[in-house]
């Protein structure tokens, strides 16, 4: 090679290296350099259960104006200009992480801008565009034009951009407003939340093109007691459609209905989703048009398992598929050193999941936050458990019309966007009286709501924060469930009507050189080594056993995945590089305690 040609390389290899990793991770994964390298973050089609074959990722490289003289944007009418803005943010990592390339404090106002130009064989096409989590205010403009606004930071929300679209090249602009007040639901991320706040966008942005009539969304229930499943496929105007269920490449079922309509695709002694066997049929689904051809189709999946409460021996207990099974699983907060609520790459979503899986798990309890589809998607497939809770809203007594509003519509819209996965098998509304209210009422609502899962209404009730009066046990729902730490002893016993949870528990520490967030570190207690929290862990997990037993106990979760910032008590070190117990111990205890369960068999189902 010339001399001066390979200098020259070398530099521009240099120039793009020094501007990728301007930010320094103060704690890297095995997954930050490939996440600061990738030209499109997140790649892989971002709705397993609705899947089309055109789409277009929007991730990658956009426009920013964000800090303290950024322009207002809630809600604006016109959208701001970007002259001689240079910087730059990777979608879809929240300004606050280092992937994103901005890494700053909190930016309440934020601006996003990027051109795109829609494929040539979209034409005639409805184009939408897809945006599966902005915190908190997001406003879109299309070539100048409002194209929408949605309030919420937890569940997705589309448009269609058509009317807006010129030839050639379309600027986007999508103004963002965060302010972190505790009046909307938050999590951990809310103004009392222990971590690093996350605002904008922080999930996947994304295209796709559709006739004018299509398939909206699709909603699937599990019927065994008469071997069926239940659809809605929900069209933007009505029509035929087509439901075909796969095993593997045989049709199993298929059945014709219409768009907006129950109906039942009948299966002739299906093959049942469980944690021991997640087996999961596919789906295919086609929308007619008017003159017999197809408008739209669609691939999706299904898992045939239902959730229940049952009486064993007399107890109350969780039944899965007619079977009581120890739910025993991990607290799962989702928070990543380089990425904060987003994980740095596929690869790395999958890791936790099936580290949970291979450790023994067989639970997985989605703590004040979701995920994207992939992530349920992997707990589907893997076969893993889901308690998914309610993202807390924190002063949730203030202006109570406004913000208690908030709460319920995106509680209602978290239920409806992950409705379809087998996986998960109870909701959460809230976690040791963080913004409780009308606890009992919100619990009998999403009880009625999805009758198909069971419902841990205030998880935990036994703790409250200090600048609140507790709320306290609700009384109904499916569990009577309390926090103990380090536990496990003092768990809640089962009811009359209820099954006995342990929510946490846990959450003794290991410090590890190296593989720390540089904060000072605590945990509710703590071992020297990895053999001694090992051995402790062990004769935790055996007074679990007693407990399910002798004392009615059907969930355990233990404190927690990983380290997460200040808190050294995960299983895994905050950057997933150190397992920080001995997992083949791990998992043989682990294993040893669901296996007794199995020989616990039901009397009766209510």
């Amino acid at each position: 090679m010339n001399t001066n040609r390979a200098k020259l390389l070398f530099l521009f290899f240099f120039m793009i290296c020094s501007d990728l990793f301007a930010q320094e991770a103060k704690l890297p994964t095995a997954w930050t350099r490939a996440a600061m390298t990738a030209a499109v973050p997140f790649p892989d089609y971002p709705r397993p259960q609705l899947q089309r074959r055109d789409w277009l990722c929007l991730n990658g490289q956009w426009d920013y104006r964000g800090g303290k003289n950024t322009a207002d944007a809630l809600a604006p009418e016109k959208s701001i200009t970007f002259d001689n803005v240079t910087e730059k943010i990777r979608v879809p990592y929240c300004p606050e992480s280092v992937l994103s390339g901005i890494q700053r404090g909190q930016e309440i106002n934020m601006w996003y801008r990027r051109s795109v130009e829609i494929p040539a064989d979209w034409k005639n096409k409805q184009v939408i565009i897809h945006f599966d989590g902005v915190a908190h205010h997001a406003t879109l403009f299309v070539n100048g034009h409002k194209a929408g606004y949605h309030e919420g930071s937890y569940d997705g929300f589309s448009f269609n951009i058509t009317p807006y679209l010129i030839n050639g090249k379309n600027t986007l602009v999508v103004a963002v407003q965060d302010l972190n007040d505790g009046r909307v639901p938050s999590g951990k991320s809310g103004p009392r939340g222990d971590y690093t706040f996350c605002s904008g966008i922080w999930q996947t942005v994304w295209l796709e093109p559709v006739n004018k009539n299509y398939i909206q969304n699709i909603r699937l229930l599990p019927d065994l007691a008469n071997s069926r499943l239940k659809v809605l496929v929900n069209t933007s105007g009505g029509g035929k459609v087509t439901a075909v269920a796969l095993d593997g490449n045989k049709v199993v079922s298929e059945t014709e209905s219409v768009g907006g309509t129950y109906f039942y695709l009948p299966l002739k002694a299906p093959k049942l989703w469980s944690p021991d066997e997640p087996f999961l049929y596919d789906l295919k689904i086609s929308l007619a048009d008017t003159h017999g051809g197809v408008a739209d189709e669609v691939k999706s999946y299904f898992g045939m398992r239902d959730i229940k409460l049952g009486r064993v021996n007399g107890v109350n207990r969780p039944l899965i598929n007619g079977r009581f099974i120890m739910q025993l699983g991990l607290l799962d907060q989702g928070y990543w050193p380089d990425g904060i609520l987003t994980a740095p790459t596929e690869e790395a979503l999958k890791f936790d999941i099936q580290f949970t899986k291979n450790a023994g798990y067989n639970l997985i309890r989605k703590h004040m936050k979701t995920e994207p589809q992939r992530f349920y998607y992997w707990a589907d497939k893997l076969g893993l458990l889901v308690w998914q809770d309610m993202p807390a809203i924190w002063y949730q007594n203030e202006d109570t019309l406004k913000t208690r509003k908030e709460f319920r519509k995106e509680l209602k819209a978290i239920i409806d966007d992950h409705y379809n996965s087998p996986s998960i098998i109870t909701w959460v509304p809230f976690n040791e009286n963080w913004g409780a209210f009308d606890v009992k009422n919100i619990t009998d609502w999403v009880k009625q709501y999805d009758p198909s899962r069971l419902v841990n209404g205030n998880s935990g009730f036994n703790n409250n924060p200090d600048y609140q009066k507790a709320y306290g046990d609700p009384g109904n729902g499916d569990y009577v469930d309390t926090h103990i730490y380090v536990g496990p002893n003092g768990a809640s016993k089962p009811d009359e009507h209820r099954a006995a949870s342990l929510g946490e528990f846990g959450g003794v520490g290991l410090f590890v050189r190296g593989h720390m967030w540089p904060v000072e570190n605590d945990a509710y207690a703590y071992e020297p080594t990895k053999t001694r929290l090992t051995d402790r862990y062990v004769l935790l997990l055996n007074q679990v056993e007693q407990l399910m037993k002798y004392r009615g106990l059907s969930v355990a979760i233990y404190t927690q995945t990983t380290d997460v910032e200040h808190e050294v008590n995960g299983v895994l070190t905050y950057d997933r590089a150190v397992e920080k117990m001995e997992t083949d111990r791990v998992k043989a205890v682990n294993e040893a305690v669901i296996k007794e369960s199995y020989k616990l068999v039901p009397v009766a189902v209510k």
